[in-house]
């Protein structure tokens, strides 16, 4: 046990805790961007950051559906994130069955039904260990500022506008769609392993999302986002979106990996994630 806490990773974690809050952004922001160097070098087609993301995804809801079978609780899950995950991803099937059927739409569709028996196990099978009164996040403060978006600020295609605006709905909604997640597991102070392994998974899922627009922007030149009079002001939220959902996750990996370098089987969050 000792030398678990005398690690140079549990030092390095150390170290990192008793910087200001400056250093702690700047050290992040250049391990962000070390990493992006990265994936830019060794993996040349960018489009399989996509697939990967989508993937862990898959696994995450894996996770969630081994704790539920196994451990008969759903404590400490937010039903609020898994709705509005299920809405935005029923969304995208949709628009991707519209638009072009490929291998996104089959693994999207495939997370989609298994976030449809996470909710049906949250709702009946198991409702009595899910605790409501932490998952208190209303909804709408993130459907509407969604759909108004969307209406206003959509793709620039040939696809009739609904569509356009659905899709961008989804990519909006998606954004924000873990904040009851964090706001639940700000309320109770504490994460369970599972959901844990779930919330760390849809990290790494957003920023390989975030890596592949960055990496896309640099090799443009920043052009990319540039090409506002051809109506692809959407290019540019699509950055955003994927630049806000990273920055929502970051806090709360930090703490998770902080957590599993301490050999912790509990997250302890000291601070609202």
């Amino acid at each position: 046990m000792g030398r678990r806490r005398s690690s140079p990773l549990n030092k390095v974690f150390g170290w990192m805790r008793r910087q200001s809050m400056k250093v702690k952004a700047f050290l992040t922001v250049t391990a962000m961007l070390c990493s992006f160097v990265a994936l830019k070098l060794f993996v040349k087609e960018h489009s399989y950051f996509f697939i990967a993301a989508e993937v862990i995804h898959a696994l995450g809801i894996m996770v969630l559906i081994y704790k539920l079978t196994t451990q008969k609780t759903c404590s400490g899950l937010s039903l609020k994130t898994q709705e509005l995950t299920a809405i935005f991803l029923a969304v995208r099937v949709y628009c991707s069955f519209i638009f072009e059927a490929d291998i996104h739409t089959a693994l999207d569709s495939l997370t989609l039904l298994s976030t449809l028996w996470v909710i049906y196990m949250i709702r009946f099978k198991l409702k009595s260990t899910y605790i409501k009164e932490l998952d208190n996040f209303p909804l709408y403060y993130v459907v509407i500022p969604s759909a108004i978006l969307a209406a206003l600020i959509h793709p620039y295609t040939h696809h009739f506008l609904i569509n356009r605006m659905l899709w961008a709905f989804n990519v909006y909604a998606e954004s924000v769609s873990v904040l009851p997640q964090l706001r639940l597991m700000q309320n109770a102070k504490m994460v369970e392993p599972f959901t844990a392994h779930y919330v760390f998974a849809l990290g790494v899922q957003r920023f390989l999302g975030c890596a592949y627009w960055i990496i896309r922007v640099i090799e443009t030149g920043g052009t990319y986002l540039t090409l506002i009079g051809a109506g692809y002001i959407w290019v540019l939220m699509i950055f955003v979106a994927e630049i806000i959902q990273t920055f929502i996750l970051a806090d709360f990996c930090y703490y998770y990996v902080k957590s599993v370098m301490e050999g912790q089987l509990l997250v302890r969050l000291s601070s609202p994630v």
